[in-house]
């Protein structure tokens, strides 16, 4: 494997940071974890989003940012690569879907400004789930502040990622998989399948599909 980044990502429930977890403790990998569950604005949002999307989004910007900036560049050297469950354009993603156009102008400002010190990934992966899938694996973890998701906010988010993978595809190898018929929490197989695909390997710059 020529990968020295990787970014695991996907929709809320899509499995992203489980799978992220397995590969660093299976390989030695320094794994980064985005760290949310202590956001005061979190809750808040998901019960007035009009009100707190803009703290929201950049509180999440400021912290993903020093965390990626620190851990990226402070490599550990003992690890073999280092794996991600998110990446820092995923704050653009959520703030287009929830900011209104004055205040996501002002966040692309900040954003622009920053993004380009941080290290880009060697390979961008995005697990895909139908909404339906999503929903319920959202209901099964029982997090008291996801209660109030809507299929119709996951939906935006989806197509979110799409069109940022669409506008950046001569410049990231994107490896889109569809995970609706495997389960590679409980099912070593399925698990073995999805490893192979995104470790062994090999794809060109642009949006690579693949369906498990």
């Amino acid at each position: 494997m020529n990968n020295n980044f990787i970014v695991i990502e996907g929709n809320i429930g899509a499995g992203k940071t489980t799978l992220a977890k397995k590969f660093a403790n299976e390989y030695n990998a320094q794994f980064i974890p985005e760290d949310f569950a202590e956001n005061p604005f979190l809750p808040k949002f998901y019960k007035n989003p009009e009100k707190y999307s803009f703290p929201l989004e950049l509180s999440f910007l400021a912290d993903r940012f020093h965390q990626l900036n620190k851990e990226i560049r402070n490599r550990d050297l003992f690890k073999s690569f280092v794996i991600s469950d998110y990446y820092f354009t995923k704050s653009l993603i959520f703030a287009r879907n929830t900011l209104s156009e004055d205040e996501y102008s002002l966040y692309r400002r900040i954003f622009d400004i920053i993004y380009t010190s941080l290290p880009k990934p060697d390979l961008y992966v995005y697990l895909y789930l139908d909404i339906h899938n999503l929903m319920k694996n959202i209901k099964k973890r029982g997090r008291n502040y996801e209660r109030d998701i809507k299929p119709e906010y996951l939906d935006k988010i989806q197509k979110g990622y799409f069109e940022y993978m669409k506008q950046h595809r001569e410049k990231y190898k994107f490896l889109v998989i569809d995970t609706n018929k495997i389960n590679f929490v409980k099912n070593i197989t399925d698990y073995d399948k999805i490893k192979d695909v995104i470790l062994n390997k090999e794809y060109k710059t642009g949006i690579n599909r693949i369906i498990i």
